[in-house]
């Protein structure tokens, strides 16, 4: 696998800032996500559940990992999330920079153990 392949972009909405932001920091400090970017203005999403159409204010996080930590990442969303299905979509990446990769995957990846 050539090493841009491993970098994926994640989309999470929340329905609080707050909740954003808490899941966030939690994702990046277990390095599940190198960088969590929170649009600051409200998305409104409309979507069906429960066989109704809704309309709510949501505010969206575009987490950036590697294919390596999505399954820990998308656990650990569920996790914290509030809703009971918290959208969790996976976008692959074609381009990075050699820079931004190194960066990324020495931010995700596990510490060494301390003895």
């Amino acid at each position: 696998m050539k090493q841009q392949q491993t970098v994926r972009v994640v989309l999470v909405t929340c329905g609080t800032l707050t909740e954003a932001r808490r899941i966030s920091r939690k994702v990046v400090t277990k390095r599940f996500a190198a960088c969590a970017n929170i649009v600051l203005g409200p998305v409104e999403s409309i979507y069906r559940w429960r066989e109704k159409v809704e309309k709510a204010r949501e505010w969206l996080l575009i987490l950036k990992t590697t294919a390596a930590r999505i399954r820990d990442l998308e656990t650990e969303i569920k996790r914290l999330h509030s809703y009971d299905v918290p959208e969790f979509v996976v976008l692959p990446v074609t381009v990075v920079s050699r820079d931004y990769l190194t960066w990324l995957t020495d931010s995700t990846n596990r510490p060494p153990k301390t003895s």
